[in-house]
C-alpha cells in the first residue's frame, strides 16, 4: 500500500498505458453522475445492478465510468471532496476495459447463503479499505480482479494498492473478503434483524409471497440498501418503504421514487409519503 495523490497516480497510471476507470456511488452523487453522462456513449458508462437480480435497484445503485480525461473539472470535484466517500478509481488494461471490471464485480455482488444473502457494497471506498487491510496478499487477485491498480480515500489520506496479477478469477467458495471482522457498530445487523422480525409478525403474508418469487433476504438487503441510498433511517422511514415495497415487486417503486436534484432526505421522505397517501385515497 502507498499513499500519494489521485492525480499523481493517474499520470503514472495513463503513462503505463493503462486505461483509468471511475466507480461511483450513486448515494448523494447523482447530480455527478449526470454531469459525467452527459456527453458519454453506452460503451464509457454502465450500472452495476443492471442485469443482475438487484436490477429494480440500477438507477440508485453504483455506476463505472472510463476516464478520457484526469483532468476533467467533474472529477476534480469528486477528488477535492473524498470525505463524501464517494467511491474509488481502477486502471486496467484497455484490452479488458469496462466491461471485464463490471463483469467482476456483478460475480461478487451477492454474498452470503440463502436466506441470508446480502449486496456487497465493494463501491464503498471504506469497504474495499478494511478488505484490502484484511487480506492476505495471495487472496488480493481475486477481490480486484482486472484491476491493475486501486487508489482510493483510506478516510485520512489516499491510498494505493497494486494487484499482484490482475486479470479474470474465479469467485473462491469461501470469499476471504466475506471474512473481514466486522467494525465495532452493529447498527447494519440489528437494523436488519429487526426490519425481518417487523415483515414477520406484522406483514407475514405479504412476505410470503415475496419468498415465493425470490430470496427474502435478498429482498429485504435490497430495500435497505435503498433506505441507504435516499438516508431514509428513521423507523418511520424504514417501516413506510418497507410496507409499501411488499406492494410492489417489478422495480417500478424505485424508479418512480427517486430524490429530486439537491432535496433533502427529509424533503424527499414527505413528498413521496404524501404522494402516496394521496394516491391510495388516505389524503386529499
Amino acid at each position: 500500500m502507498t499513499r500519494t495523490t489521485p492525480q499523481q497516480w493517474m499520470i503514472e497510471q495513463r503513462c503505463l498505458g493503462h486505461a483509468l476507470c471511475l466507480i461511483l456511488d450513486s448515494d448523494g452523487e447523482l447530480n455527478t453522475r449526470q454531469l459525467l453522462l452527459g456527453n458519454l456513449d453506452a460503451s464509457q458508462y454502465c450500472s452495476v445492478y443492471s442485469e443482475t437480480p438487484v436490477s429494480d435497484l440500477a438507477d440508485a445503485g453504483p455506476f463505472m465510468f472510463l476516464i478520457d480525461n484526469p483532468e476533467d473539472g467533474r472529477l476534480n470535484e469528486l477528488l477535492k471532496a473524498p470525505e463524501r466517500n464517494w467511491g474509488w478509481l481502477a486502471s486496467v488494461a484497455p484490452e479488458a476495459g469496462l466491461n471485464e471490471l463490471v463483469r467482476h464485480w456483478r460475480e461478487r455482488l451477492i454474498v452470503g447463503i440463502r436466506p441470508h444473502q446480502a449486496l456487497y457494497r465493494f463501491h464503498d471506498n471504506r469497504v474495499m479499505n478494511r478488505a484490502l487491510g484484511h487480506l492476505a496478499v495471495e487472496a488480493v487477485p481475486e477481490y480486484l480482479g482486472p484491476a491493475i491498480s486501486v487508489c482510493y480515500w483510506q478516510g485520512e489520506h489516499w491510498q494505493t494498492v497494486a494487484n499482484p496479477t490482475p486479470g479474470n478469477h474465479p469467485v473462491p467458495k469461501n470469499p476471504a473478503w466475506c471474512n473481514v471482522p466486522a467494525e465495532v457498530d452493529q447498527s447494519a445487523h440489528l437494523r436488519e434483524v429487526n426490519a425481518r422480525r417487523y415483515l414477520l409478525a406484522e406483514h407475514m403474508e405479504a412476505y410470503a409471497r415475496i419468498a415465493e418469487q425470490q430470496d427474502p433476504g435478498l429482498w429485504l438487503s435490497a430495500q435497505l440498501a435503498l433506505a441507504d441510498t435516499w438516508s431514509w433511517q428513521s423507523p418511520e422511514q424504514l417501516e413506510f418503504l418497507l410496507v409499501q415495497s411488499l406492494k410492489e415487486t417489478d422495480g417500478t417503486l424505485a424508479a418512480r421514487w427517486q430524490a429530486h436534484p439537491d432535496e433533502t432526505p427529509a424533503a424527499h421522505f414527505q413528498r413521496v409519503y404524501q404522494a402516496t397517501q394521496f394516491w391510495q385515497g388516505d389524503a386529499s
